[in-house]
């Protein structure tokens, strides 16, 4: 079995989540082919030589593919997989938009968001919400999937695949970039962070989520937020973790005033350890959590950092 992996790059680096969705590909049996698609994205398919699993980096580079629309990539990939059994990317924003296409001009029927691999052909999915698991078998010829890289170890660097290079299709030119707008910051970024404390409506408004970015200084972790928070205008969506949001699954989850609706619950469920912090002793997030402190978390987040920075000397 020929397996292509789509990587997840911003041209300058590797995304964190490729080289767990290397991991899922490999479990499918076969060889792994990853390819990078973009422009002045030589450092990426450097990058990409060292995970271990990969047999062959392709690098395509071209200005259309620099910001890898889904019209480009789909029309760059469908060609390419009359040498492989299937495609697989992971659940990012960017695989999220042209891994559909791709299954579109392939005709066969997407396999998303899968969190484990039993067969080439068989796969474990999330359904409504995370609330219950689906097996699902394709007998589609061409697979095309795309991984919830939460449940996957990262694969690791001592690599050393070969680089091919070739050559990109004329561009499709129905759609064109116009510009993004990234937030900066210089904490962990959220889905690979080790450590996420995100706040709820609990929160109460954006500024008192100020008091979230001084324990998460501290503890060199990410910041999120619930969809309720989001939703209120408190934080901006890149914040968001849930259904809707990112999945998270890092060493520590800290949910603070967050009730647990199980859209929050499907995105970050998965953390090895759940803490969370509410003055609502029911609040359905204590069913989850490993440690629970009801308590008002106007009082108990001046108290955690007192204490995160008495350690940190």
């Amino acid at each position: 079995m020929a397996i292509l992996l789509v990587a997840d790059h911003d041209n300058e680096a590797l995304g964190a989540a490729t080289a767990k969705a290397l991991t899922a590909a490999g479990e499918m049996g076969g060889e792994v082919h990853v390819l990078v698609a973009g422009n002045g994205c030589r450092a990426v398919a450097d990058e990409a030589t060292r995970l271990t699993g990969a047999g062959k980096v392709i690098l395509v580079e071209a200005p259309h593919l620099e910001h890898q629309l889904a019209e480009e990539v789909a029309a760059l990939i469908t060609p390419l997989m009359a040498n492989y059994d299937a495609v697989v990317a992971a659940s990012t924003n960017s695989g999220k938009n042209f891994m559909p296409r791709v299954a579109a001009m392939l005709d066969v029927a997407q396999i998303s968001d899968i969190t484990a691999v039993i067969s080439s052909d068989t796969f474990e999915r999330p359904i409504y919400a995370g609330n219950a698991m689906q097996t699902v078998q394709s007998g589609d010829v061409k697979k095309v999937v795309t991984v919830r890289t939460a449940g996957f170890q990262t694969a690791g660097d001592g690599g050393s695949a070969p680089i091919e290079e070739a050559a990109a299709p004329a561009p499709v030119g129905v759609s064109k970039f116009i510009g993004e707008e990234l937030s900066q910051s210089d904490r962990p970024e959220l889905t690979s962070a080790k450590i996420v404390i995100s706040g709820g409506r609990g929160m109460q408004s954006g500024d008192n989520f100020a008091m979230l970015e001084k324990v998460a200084d501290l503890l060199n972790a990410a910041v999120g937020a619930s969809r309720a928070a989001v939703d209120a205008g408190y934080v901006p969506n890149e914040y968001q973790v849930g259904q809707t949001g990112k999945v998270v699954a890092p060493e520590l989850y800290i949910a603070v005033g967050i009730s647990g609706a199980i859209q929050h619950l499907a995105g970050m469920k998965d953390s090895k350890v759940i803490v969370a912090i509410n003055k609502d002793e029911e609040a359905p997030i204590f069913q989850v959590a490993d440690y629970g402190l009801v308590a008002d978390l106007f009082e108990a987040l001046p108290q955690l950092e007192a204490e995160l920075a008495k350690a940190a000397g």
